[in-house]
């Protein structure tokens, strides 16, 4: 835990030692960075949103406000529950997006 410390605390230093310009360079390029995987995840977690729903024939809201069927197995229950994961996860990444661009 110390060492994650000390770790942290020169990262910050060296980083506060930069001129402006080369922080700005660097947030710039970290924002860059960062919005290009966040792109990423979200069309994966999209694309699994898709994929339950055209399995499934359905959206996961529709599924709600109906609930599971009585007969539903084992492996819709676990992809409800991906489903689940993934249209959770498809909404924050959308809302990292935001607050980045």
């Amino acid at each position: 835990m110390e060492q994650a410390s000390s770790f942290e605390d020169n990262i910050e230093s060296r980083f506060l030692s930069l001129t402006q310009e080369e922080k700005t360079a660097v947030i710039t390029h970290g924002v860059a960075l960062r919005i290009s995987d966040l792109k990423n995840r979200l069309f994966l977690a999209e694309s699994k949103v898709r994929s339950f729903e055209e399995k499934y024939q359905t959206t996961l809201d529709d599924l709600e406000a109906r609930g599971l069927p009585d007969d539903a197995d084992m492996d819709m229950h676990e992809d409800y529950i991906m489903w689940h994961h993934w249209t959770d996860e498809a909404a924050n990444t959308k809302n990292k997006l935001k607050d980045l661009e």
